[in-house]
């Protein structure tokens, strides 16, 4: 049997720019991607902390050390410029490896900078 389990998780990103009229997905710095695992083309999901809406997306890898966080497309109505934001993304395993796996989950400050790693 396959659990889906939480694999890495970006928590209170600040969303930096929101776009309707860019091609849907989010764009996020490959600093925070590198530091908790998550590639190009992932499927995420997105959960607005001050709204509660949430969206599945896929990401685009944006500019290095920006600390870009672009809702883009449809996308953009769910999250707005200034934002806070959670960035999870999940794996299926088997149950004897979901038992001990251990996320990769940062902290951001304001700016998106990794200010903690658990």
């Amino acid at each position: 049997m396959f659990r889906t389990i939480l694999k890495a998780k970006i928590h209170g990103a600040t969303v930096t720019q929101s776009n309707v009229d860019y091609i849907g997905s989010i764009t996020i710095d490959p600093d925070l991607l590198e530091a908790c695992d998550i590639i190009a083309n992932e499927k995420v999901q997105v959960v607005n902390l001050e709204t509660g809406a949430r969206l599945e997306t896929y990401v685009i890898v944006g500019e290095k050390g920006s600390g870009i966080i672009g809702m883009n497309g449809g996308a953009a109505y769910h999250a707005k410029e200034g934002e806070k934001v959670l960035i999870m993304s999940y794996v299926l395993m088997e149950m004897k490896d979901a038992v001990s796996f251990k996320p990769k989950i940062l902290f951001v400050n304001k700016n998106n900078k990794v200010t903690n790693k658990k």
